[in-house]
């Protein structure tokens, strides 16, 4: 049975560790609508935002050492789309305090 679910996922980026902010399942498709991504130390960030086939390695960049301001708002609004098993990941240039929203759409067949 056909679904379609309006979803949000949620994460704090404190390191320059990747961040899963959707991990696609098979049979899914992903559409995202909407990603904040906010600053809340003060501080000047980078960060990088990346699709992964398949949840594969290669990371396929959106945005790649995109520049955001201390106490700033980051707002991506064109529609991205996942299918299946690929990754919406995110990371920092460094130690960070940012935290991110993703609204998306997850529907299946």
């Amino acid at each position: 049975m056909a679904s379609e679910l309006l979803k949000v996922a949620r994460a704090n980026a404190a390191s320059n560790s990747e961040v899963k902010l959707i991990d696609g399942s098979s049979g899914h498709t992903y559409t995202v609508l909407s990603i904040t991504i906010c600053e809340t130390a003060g501080n000047d960030e980078t960060f990088d935002l990346y699709t992964m086939d398949d949840g594969g390695s290669t990371d396929n960049f959106i945005y790649k050492t995109q520049a955001l301001a201390g106490n700033a708002t980051f707002e991506h609004t064109t529609r991205i789309v996942l299918e299946g098993t690929d990754e919406l990941g995110f990371i920092t240039g460094g130690a960070a305090n940012v935290d991110v929203t993703v609204s998306y759409l997850d529907q299946t067949l």
